[in-house]
C-alpha cells in the first residue's frame, strides 16, 4: 500500500494568507496569556495593526484568532510524519509504525529554532489560559480533532490494518500527543526546569499505542 500522498502546495496567495493569519495569532495568545479573556476582538486587531474588519475576514470570534498557533505544531507532526513514513517505505527498513510515530512526535516538540521555540511557549501559555475559559479549550480541541482525521490517511499508508484499527490507531497517537502537551503546559516548574514535552509525549506513546504492532506490515 502506497503511503499517503503530499497535500499540493500552496500559492503565493494562500502562503501570504497564511504568514497573515499566523502573525494575527500570535498577537492573540500573547494577549490571552497577559489578559486573559478579558482581551477584545478590537484589542487582538489594533495590536496586530489590522483593521477590524480584516480581522473577522479571517476569524469567525476572538478565540478562533489563536488557531493558526496552536496547528502549527500539529502541522509539523504531520510533515514529520509523512517524511519519515516515505523514508520508511522507500527504504524497506523495518520501521515499526510504534517507531514512525515516536520519532514524528519527538521531532515536531523539539525546538528547530527560535521561532519554533517561542511558539512553543505562547502555546504553554494559551493552554494555561484555557484552564479557566471553555470557548479557548474549544479551539485547541478542534485543532486535534483536525489532526486526527489528518492522521488516519497518514496511518493508512503505512499499515495493513483495516479502517477501524487505524482510526484507533490515529485517536491514541493524537490522544498522546495533546495530553504530552497539556501536562507539560501544567507544570509550574521554571522554564529550563519543566519536564521536556518530547519526552513526555514518547512515554505517552508507548503507553497509548502498545497494541499497535500488530498494524505494522508484515514483510515477505
Amino acid at each position: 500500500m502506497p503511503t499517503a500522498p503530499l497535500p499540493p502546495a500552496a500559492s503565493l496567495t494562500e502562503r501570504r494568507k497564511a504568514e497573515t493569519q499566523l502573525e494575527i495569532a500570535r498577537t492573540a495568545a500573547a494577549l490571552f496569556a497577559e489578559r486573559g479573556s478579558a482581551v477584545t476582538a478590537d484589542d487582538i486587531a489594533r495590536s496586530a495593526g489590522v483593521a477590524l474588519r480584516t480581522f473577522y475576514r479571517y476569524f469567525r470570534t476572538k478565540e478562533d484568532a489563536v488557531a493558526p498557533l496552536l496547528a502549527v505544531g500539529v502541522r509539523q507532526w504531520l510533515a514529520d510524519l509523512r517524511r519519515l513514513a516515505a523514508e520508511a517505505e522507500t527504504q524497506e527498513d523495518g520501521r515499526s509504525v510504534r517507531e514512525v510515530l515516536e520519532r514524528a512526535a519527538r521531532q515536531a516538540l523539539t525546538p528547530s529554532d527560535e521561532r519554533a521555540a517561542e511558539a512553543l511557549r505562547w502555546t504553554r501559555g494559551l493552554l494555561r489560559v484555557m484552564r479557566d475559559d471553555p470557548a479557548l479549550r474549544s479551539v485547541w480541541h478542534r485543532v486535534h480533532h483536525d489532526c486526527e482525521e489528518a492522521l488516519i490517511p497518514v496511518l493508512a499508508g503505512l499499515t495493513d490494518g483495516g479502517p477501524a484499527e487505524v482510526r484507533l490507531a490515529a485517536a491514541a497517537a493524537n490522544t498522546a500527543m495533546r495530553v504530552a502537551v497539556e501536562t507539560w503546559a501544567a507544570d509550574e516548574a521554571p522554564e529550563g526546569r519543566a519536564d521536556d514535552p518530547a519526552e513526555l509525549v514518547v512515554r505517552g506513546m508507548r503507553a497509548l499505542t502498545a497494541g499497535l504492532s500488530g498494524l505494522d506490515r508484515r514483510r515477505t
